[in-house]
């Protein structure tokens, strides 16, 4: 299930081809500020619902490719399936963030009852997905990175600081390396299915790879991340793999130039301009606009969209936001943007 490079513009970038207007998508680009979207959750009920019927998750995914015609249709699913295979009980309560039971304040994971077939329900999204698809459009399948995972398996939560996990990593690395080591496997063959059933790139969400310190920074997202590329790469060479790094800061250019990934994408506290200068030659971008620059609209979204595109104008490069698309973006503002970036020649 290959589509040629040429026939998507987003997979062309991700080869290093510079086209004359970036291809667009949106993280979070299916979801709660689609009308579409909040109806089937209502009549199909909770997230985690969502989330395991496929046939619901697909039609999900290609909302926003029916109402948009985004170049990339991202699989609608949550970076917390990887814990809940691995054994931890995982809820999404109303009103609440997501819980994970329970929680590895030891990193001890052996009484966890590993729960493989909880990835099938997410492969067979990713073939119903890329069925309905043009080769235009590129199926995108995608992973929580090892170091944000774990601060959810240990904490049991989202945290604001992270501070379960950076505790754990300094007070015991042998058991935390051994809860990363096991992420890390389970993360390469849950891609691989996504490959496997018809993703054509993948991305790595490193969503608070910014609580490190430089050193920790290193050991628990550059080298994790390096083996997952390096795995990867022996079982599917020729699929492109997106890191997204949220808060690395200055220690981005380390972690595009170590860990082996085919494109970076950047959050919208990177300068875009430092951005260019500083990753390697030719290598291919994804970003960054502030999510609240495309909720404002105007004059701070075409301001914002012309920051981004001038400093990647000699670069491949993928238009997205710095993060994920917020639940009270109003569609026009969405609409506007597009018409900004595929006019902009």
């Amino acid at each position: 299930m290959t589509t040629p490079p040429s026939s998507s513009p987003l997979l062309a970038v991700l080869a290093g081809e510079k086209p004359v207007l970036p291809p667009v998508w949106l993280m979070r680009q299916a979801g709660r500020y689609l009308p579409e979207y909040r109806a089937l959750r209502e009549a199909k009920g909770g997230f985690l619902n969502l989330v395991y019927d496929s046939e619901a998750a697909a039609e999900i995914t290609l909302q926003p490719i029916r109402r948009f015609a985004m170049d990339g249709a991202i699989l609608f699913s949550d970076i917390l399936i990887v814990p809940h295979a691995l054994g931890q009980d995982l809820t999404f309560g109303p009103g609440e963030g997501p819980r994970l039971t329970p929680a590895l304040l030891d990193g001890a994971f052996d009484a966890l009852d590993a729960a493989p077939d909880r990835f099938q329900p997410i492969y067979d999204t990713v073939r119903r997905v890329r069925a309905a698809l043009g080769p235009e459009t590129a199926m995108l399948g995608f992973a929580g990175s090892p170091w944000t995972v774990a601060t959810y398996m240990v904490a049991g939560q989202g945290s604001k600081d992270h501070a379960e996990a950076r505790r754990l990593a300094y007070r015991d690395p042998v058991a935390f390396q051994a809860l990363i080591d096991r992420i890390v496997h389970t993360t390469v063959d849950y891609l691989s299915g996504q490959i496997a059933a018809g993703a054509q790139a993948v991305q790595l969400f490193d969503s608070w790879a910014g609580s490190l310190a430089p050193a920790e920074f290193e050991r628990w997202v550059i080298a994790p991340t390096a083996a997952i590329v390096g795995r990867l790469m022996v079982r599917h060479g020729d699929v492109p793999i997106i890191g997204f790094p949220k808060g690395a800061g200055a220690k981005l250019a380390a972690y595009a130039a170590e860990t082996g990934i085919d494109a970076v994408g950047l959050d919208e506290t990177i300068d875009p301009a430092w951005a260019d200068a500083m990753l390697p030659p030719g290598m291919p971008v994804q970003g960054n606009l502030d999510p609240l620059a495309l909720i404002a609209g105007g004059q701070p979204l075409r301001e914002g969209v012309a920051r981004v595109m001038a400093a990647f104008e000699q670069r491949p490069h993928i238009f997205n936001l710095g993060h994920g698309i917020l639940q009270d973006t109003p569609i026009a503002h969405v609409e506007e943007l597009l018409r900004i970036v595929r006019n902009a020649a």
